[in-house]
This record gives structure tokens, C-alpha cells and sequence, in this order.
């Protein structure tokens, strides 16, 4: 077999596996698993995990106000949905042409998923860090097995931090004004392109034109809300969504709505590994992936969600990548054989009481 192929298999299945074993448990409804109770629900548990619902919501009826009100019961305003950028559930109604929308939902994640890792590899070379990349961190391979823009988003920030890094600046365009149709911080990477070229003093704008898809990009989702909501500034009236709070590090603030609690002290790990893995990325000289690592960065301290982590996973891959000599060392390796274990089981942990309460799927099939 061709060492491409087979390296492409690799990565076909580091993407599918660790999912798949992760759905296991689930799928054959076993009742604990590890001393874990698990739900009796199948499937049913994977596809209700948040917010896969609520991008079904998006893709059955496509923001209209009216369907909408006509079909889901959840206890939020109609312009809530408009949080959930189109592209996401745009392929879920593309895929459900073959399966139903839920399932269709799951594929749309495991495409992703696979895009994810494959771009990854492209801009490491590495299968060793891609499979880390595949379960690392815990809450990654999480967001991967269940219905999710993230492996989308990551992807496409990922291919055009690749092609951008490569000078391909109209495929770094192109894949950059997907992401922002997929999510709102889309727009970093325009902030990233935009300070690199006045850092490295590169003033030839003519030739990084093509960069101007992400704001367009933008100026289209927005287009696309005022066609059907009637307002163009919708994104801006959904609630609570927007969880950036002045001053920074409102995450330890515990009466805050997405914090809730006072036990949160990995927040500052989390914070510690970003800005080491942000000065690393500098001292290699790997300046579009640095610059776009820290601008991202720095709009996470001002975060204000439990669940910093995932706000924090389009920055993981390039922070594996400023950590990545030691990752290849001996001793993490063994470390590693530990901790598949808790990645493991915090899966399924999260997985089994992050779910949406959903008593009539006929809507959402």
C-alpha cells in the first residue's frame, strides 16, 4: 500500500475509533460502566448533548421565527438561534437527504472531525501528535462524538492558518470565510492576518485581497439573518451568548450565569498552559500560528463560562504544537497510557449529563 494511503487510513482512523468507543457504552445501553452510571437512552444520549439540538432547530427551519414557535418548546427567544451560525446546520440538511437529522448531524461532526485531524497533519507531519491531537484534550474528543460546530470550526481555522502559513492566501481566504460561517470568532483570523502583515511590515495589500472573505463572510451571515429574521443585527440579540465580560478573568466571578460555581481553579492551568504555549510558539518563529494563538488568547481571559476549555480548542492545535518536544518524549508517552483513562471516562461522564431534556423527537427527525 502507498505510504500516502496508508497514512490518510491513519488518520481516517484516529478520527473514527476513539469516537466510536466513546458512542460503545451508549449504544449498547449498558447500565455502568467504571462504577459510572450511565443513561438508558442509546443514541438518544449522544444526539441530545447541547447544543446539537439547538443546530437542529437551525437546520430544520432555517431561523424562521414561525416554525420556530410552531414546533420547539425550549424556553428561548427566537433571535437565540441566531448564535448558531448557518454553516453547520446548513450540512446537516445536506446530509439528511440520506439519513435522518439527527444522524445527519453526527456525520456532519465525524467529517469534521476527520478534516480536523487531516489538517493537522498536514501542518505537523506528525501521526504520533495527531493522535494525540485525536483524544487531547478530554473535552476535544468530547465535542467530536457528539453533535458540534467545533471540529468544523477547528478545522477550517486550522486549513487556513495552514494555507496562510504556506502563502496560499486565497485558499487561507477561502477557508477562513468558512470559518467565520460557522462560527463568530471567524473574524480573529482576519485580526490575526491583518496584524501579521503590519508586524512583518508587509504592505502589498493586493496581494492578500483574498483575505477580505473573512469580513465578507461576516457581512453574509448577518445578510442571511435580516433575510430571515428581518434584522441584521440579530447575532447581537440572542441572549447571553456573547460571553465576554470587562474587567478580564470574570470566569472566577462564581455569581456569573455560565460560571455557577467556586470550584474552577484548573481555569488558571488552563490559562498557564495557554500563555506558555503562546511564548513558545514566538521562540520558534512560527509567527502566523503565534499571532493568531495569542489574539485568540487574549479573548479568552475575558470568558466568562465554565466550560473555558471549549472556548479555548481553536488554539490546541498550535499550542500541541509549541509543546510538541516534549510531547514526543519518553516520559509523556508513558503518561499518556495513564491518561487515555480519565479521558476516557470524563467523556463519558459529560456526555451521559450534558444532554438537552427532549420528550418528542418527531420534530427534530
Amino acid at each position: 500500500m502507498d505510504l500516502k494511503v496508508r497514512k490518510l487510513a491513519a488518520i481516517i482512523a484516529l478520527s473514527l475509533i476513539p469516537t466510536f468507543l466513546v458512542w460503545l457504552p451508549f449504544f449498547a445501553r449498558i447500565k455502568e460502566f467504571w462504577n459510572i452510571p450511565l443513561p438508558q437512552n442509546g443514541m438518544a444520549t449522544i444526539v441530545s448533548n447541547y447544543d446539537g439540538p439547538l443546530y437542529l432547530v437551525v437546520a430544520k427551519t432555517f431561523y424562521n421565527k414561525g416554525a420556530i414557535k410552531a414546533n420547539y418548546q425550549f424556553p428561548l427567544s427566537t433571535e437565540y438561534y441566531t448564535a448558531h451560525f448557518p454553516l453547520f446546520p446548513a450540512l446537516i440538511r445536506l446530509f439528511s437527504t440520506v439519513t435522518n437529522y439527527p444522524y445527519a448531524m453526527l456525520a456532519v461532526t465525524l467529517t469534521s472531525s476527520f478534516l480536523a485531524l487531516y489538517f493537522f497533519y498536514k501542518l505537523t507531519g506528525s501521526l504520533f501528535l495527531t493522535f494525540i491531537f485525536s483524544i487531547f484534550p478530554a473535552r476535544w474528543l468530547i465535542v467530536r462524538s457528539v453533535g458540534s460546530a467545533d471540529p468544523l470550526f477547528v478545522a477550517e481555522v486550522i486549513a487556513s492558518l495552514y494555507f496562510f502559513k504556506n502563502k496560499k492566501y486565497l485558499w487561507a481566504g477561502i477557508w477562513g470565510g468558512i470559518a467565520q460561517f460557522t462560527k463568530s470568532p471567524g473574524i480573529l483570523l482576519f485580526i490575526s492576518y491583518l496584524t501579521y502583515f503590519l508586524l512583518t511590515k508587509n504592505y502589498n495589500f493586493k496581494k492578500y485581497l483574498p483575505i477580505l472573505l473573512i469580513p465578507l463572510s461576516l457581512f453574509l451571515v448577518f445578510l442571511t439573518f435580516y433575510l430571515t429574521t428581518g434584522d441584521f443585527f440579530a447575532y447581537f440579540k440572542s441572549g447571553d451568548n456573547i460571553h465576554l465580560f470587562f474587567p478580564p478573568f470574570q470566569i472566577f466571578n462564581y455569581s456569573a450565569p455560565w460560571v455557577g460555581t467556586f470550584w474552577i481553579e484548573e481555569a488558571i492551568f488552563i490559562y498557564l498552559l495557554g500563555a506558555v504555549g503562546v511564548y513558545k510558539l514566538f521562540q520558534k518563529k512560527e509567527f502566523e500560528y503565534a499571532i493568531f494563538s495569542l489574539i485568540f488568547f487574549i479573548s479568552t481571559i475575558f470568558v466568562s463560562h465554565r466550560d473555558l476549555i471549549r472556548y479555548s480548542l481553536p488554539i490546541v492545535p498550535f499550542l500541541i504544537l509549541a509543546y510538541s518536544e516534549t510531547l514526543i518524549k519518553k516520559e509523556f508517552k508513558i503518561a499518556l497510557v495513564i491518561i487515555i483513562i480519565p479521558i476516557y471516562l470524563f467523556s463519558l461522564t459529560f456526555i451521559s449529563q450534558n444532554v438537552m431534556p427532549i420528550s418528542n423527537w418527531s420534530p427534530f427527525l
